[in-house]
């Protein structure tokens, strides 16, 4: 028994270094995830007023998430340099939460797409009409504008039927030149077209989400059936000791 057991030793030591390094890579996604999600709240914030009417609770999702990741990373280097079986089968179990509720997540995203593509089109439509230029959703608008080189929701236009344009004109966001577009071109909506960028955000927004879900539905997947290489690894290792009445320390 004592020659099989000292065979066993490699074999297990081989599987405790590539848990180990599993479990540092899932660390890692941990902290990248709490520090998505603290960006998202804190630079984010203004662009999801255009997004939903409500706030969303997205960011404290994945700061929520990372944190949990980050314990059960921690947990997960712990158990693994015990060697206790129990440990190893709960790392393993927490592993398999993660896979299903990223499995969910990623299916979720790919089939409402489209229900979200509606909500943008309207809560933005809203922001547009509503637009006075002082408030947070007005602001937002403006950073988008800029920021993506567009006008309006479908184009320029849409700002031809909105309140704040006989007095305002048309946002100075819109400008495709800050230098060449005067608070008076903006006002005349003849020479506003030639100085006003002329693609609506609505449709740049649509189009990355549309070009991008490829690599978005690829990454999502494939981070949560990475979770499965980790409890397959947890659950061998943890099978493995026990077999053979075997703890490292």
């Amino acid at each position: 028994m004592a020659p099989r057991r000292m065979e066993t030793r490699p074999v297990i030591f081989c599987l405790k270094s590539v848990l180990l390094l599993y479990t540092f890579i899932f660390w890692v996604t941990g902290v990248a995830l709490l520090a998505v999600g603290l960006w998202w709240k804190f630079m984010l914030g203004p662009y999801m007023l255009l997004i939903s009417n409500s706030p969303s609770n997205a960011p404290y999702v994945l700061a929520g998430t990372g944190v949990a990741i980050v314990l059960f990373g921690l947990f997960g280097c712990f158990a693994t340099c015990r060697g206790r079986p129990w440990m190893l089968k709960l790392y393993a179990i927490f592993l398999c939460l993660v896979f299903m509720t990223e499995l969910i997540a990623g299916i979720s995203g790919f089939i409402f797409r489209h229900e979200i593509k509606g909500t943008f089109l309207t809560t933005f439509s809203e922001a547009v009409m509503k637009y006075d230029g002082r408030d947070e959703r007005s602001l937002a608008v403006d950073d988008v504008q800029r920021r993506l080189h567009c006008c309006g929701v479908q184009n320029y236009t849409s700002w031809l039927s909105v309140a704040y344009f006989p007095a305002g004109g048309i946002p100075a966001s819109c400008c495709a030149s800050s230098s060449d577009c005067s608070s008076a071109d903006l006002r005349n909506a003849t020479v506003a077209a030639r100085k006003v960028n002329r693609q609506g955000c609505y449709e740049l927004v649509t189009a990355f989400i549309e070009s991008n879900m490829g690599i978005i539905a690829g990454a999502t997947f494939g981070i949560a059936f990475s979770q499965l290489i980790g409890t397959s690894l947890a659950c061998c290792l943890s099978r493995l000791i026990n077999a053979n009445q075997y703890e490292m320390v």
